[in-house]
């Protein structure tokens, strides 16, 4: 996972990219599955769009922010 700066260009800022890889999106999905109440045992293929994932981004607007693991904040906005 890379949490950087977004390429944005509004007014109030860049956002922040978070660049996942395939497996990091297929573990987010389990997880979500798991949040609600659903437990898959077993070995399984996770697909997007009919396709296996190679990677996945999130684009966090520049009103929002991030918080990683280690504490650090990627704020959204460029102010």
């Amino acid at each position: 996972m890379k949490i950087k700066k977004g390429k944005g260009t509004t007014k109030y800022g860049r956002g922040v990219e978070i660049k996942l890889t395939g497996d990091e999106v297929a573990i987010a999905i389990d997880a979500y599955l798991v949040a609600r109440g659903i437990s898959v045992s077993g070995a399984r293929t996770i697909t997007v769009n009919g396709e296996l994932c190679e990677e996945g981004e999130i684009d966090v607007d520049p009103s929002g922010f991030c918080i990683d693991k280690k504490g650090k904040k990627f704020d959204g906005s460029d102010m």
